[in-house]
């Protein structure tokens, strides 16, 4: 496989990951609507689904960083392709704290600390995807230094 090809199979798969967040985030929105006997049976088959989708993108992507670091002697891309997992697995954590704190939310309207809770993880959701959209620019600059 030639380095533009491996190079743009990693963006195809980039591109993957945030399709099945639209997925994962249209699919709990349902679950949501579900409420208050929430459909779980659903939902857990959505989750084991999802998280099936994302084994597949990340193994795919740790063969391209692998290939890229030796056969195309880039430890620079491929430094970058470990740091964008690390983010992909915070932006998967924190996406799954989310939706608990949102049907925690929907169950205790009362409780105001849960919508104080909800901004907090989507703050901290924003500055995850500011982080990855900063890794993606440098893969991309230094991966288009080469052409």
């Amino acid at each position: 496989m030639y380095f533009k090809t491996l190079i743009q199979r990693f963006y195809h798969l980039q591109s993957e990951r945030v399709e099945t967040y639209q997925l994962f985030d249209e699919g709990h929105e349902a679950y949501l609507r579900t409420g208050p006997h929430y459909d779980f049976d659903h939902y857990r088959q959505l989750v084991h689904e999802i998280t099936q989708a994302f084994c597949g993108i990340s193994k795919e992507v740790l063969e391209i960083k692998g290939r890229l670091h030796h056969e195309f002697d880039r430890p620079d891309l491929s430094e970058h392709i470990e740091k964008l997992q690390s983010k992909e697995k915070q932006k998967l954590e924190l996406t799954a704290k989310l939706q608990l704190a949102r049907q925690r939310a929907q169950d205790h309207p009362e409780d105001e600390g849960c919508q104080e809770k909800i901004q907090e993880i989507k703050h901290e959701i924003i500055k995850n995807k500011e982080a990855l959209s900063e890794i993606m620019q440098d893969f991309k600059y230094d991966s288009e230094e080469s052409d």
